[in-house]
């Protein structure tokens, strides 16, 4: 029997997602607009950029200036994303920083080595080093991130153990470090989920962690996001990373464009919340019309269906 949520949390991460996979580097003040427009929707986190190698991911260069140019509105997390300790040093420095201290696993050595240059073993291994400075800094571990946990288009498939011996992992060292668990993503990083198993692995991870929050970030790379959301929502899980308008995809997955790339789309998903009747606390016009604005920045059509077909409720209006 379906254990649907009463209210679903949505972390925008279409500004960071979506603008770093790009070809090039769209105006900062063009980003900071549609940053400021996402503020508007009564999303509560938002992430803005990468604090990552410029040489690596160019289109991430200008993330400090990026944060000094954007409208904070009172209530919203603007949180950035890191892959090393330095990176996390120049995050602190940028007092608009939202620190949400997460902790990054990876299933295989491929993607770990493309993502971090290192084995998923030694990136884990790391995550001790990341935990005790973000305890120095006085931040409990919030969120455990396992990346590339339903597949990986270089490792091939990842088994349920895999995942479930990271959790594990985490367990014992919140436990070492005496903070509590963090909430538990499962990320698809590259678009190997499917409902079934995204159920199955859900549940595994549930049954080690049954006080813990999970979390999704997934992708729609091949047009499953939909199908995996309602799944995961069929289970109780109430926290998801989504992008506007579908932009998104890591620069390192191997897609070769954003087209084929993205995320699952914020306001589509938003609107099949509402749709079920869960909670997201989100303005959907607000957002559908922020979608739309990052259509005109990127300057090509983008993947979101209801920024285009619109919402059910103008029909709904007796004519």
């Amino acid at each position: 029997m379906a254990d649907f949520p009463t209210r679903v949390e949505f972390h925008e991460e279409g500004p960071r997602e979506g603008f770093q996979i790009e070809p090039v580097t769209h105006p900062l003040e063009r980003r900071a607009e549609l940053i400021d427009a996402l503020s508007e929707t009564g999303l509560k986190r938002i992430q803005v950029a990468s604090f990552v190698s410029p040489k690596v991911v160019p289109t991430m260069a200008d993330s400090a200036e990026l944060f000094a140019a954007i409208h904070p509105k009172p209530g919203i997390e603007y949180s950035a994303l890191w892959l090393n300790k330095k990176g996390f040093m120049l995050a602190s420095e940028v007092p608009q920083v939202f620190k949400d201290a997460r902790l990054l696993f990876y299933t295989t050595d491929e993607f770990s080595r493309r993502n971090n240059n290192c084995t998923a073993t030694e990136m884990r291994d790391r995550q001790v080093e990341w935990l005790d400075l973000y305890l120095q800094q006085g931040l409990n571990p919030a969120g455990a991130y396992i990346m590339t946990a339903f597949g990986c288009n270089f490792g091939g498939p990842v088994p349920l153990e895999a995942v479930t011996d990271l959790v594990k992992w985490v367990i014992d060292l919140c436990a070492d470090r005496k903070v509590p668990l963090p909430a538990m993503y499962l990320a698809d990083t590259v678009g190997w989920a499917n409902p079934e198993d995204l159920k199955r692995r859900i549940g595994a991870v549930r049954e080690l962690v049954p006080d813990a929050r999970i979390g999704l970030h997934l992708h729609d790379t091949r047009g499953l996001g939909a199908a995996n959301v309602y799944a995961a929502l069929e289970m109780g899980v109430d926290l998801f990373d989504a992008s506007v308008a579908g932009l998104g995809g890591c620069p390192f997955a191997g897609h070769g464009s954003a087209m084929g790339a993205g995320n699952i789309c914020t306001e589509d998903m938003v609107f099949l919340c509402q749709e079920m009747g869960i909670e997201t606390g989100i303005d959907l016009d607000a957002l559908i019309e922020a979608a739309l604005l990052a259509e005109d920045v990127i300057g090509r059509p983008l993947n979101g269906r209801i920024m285009h077909a619109g919402s059910l409720e103008k029909y709904r209006k007796p004519h």
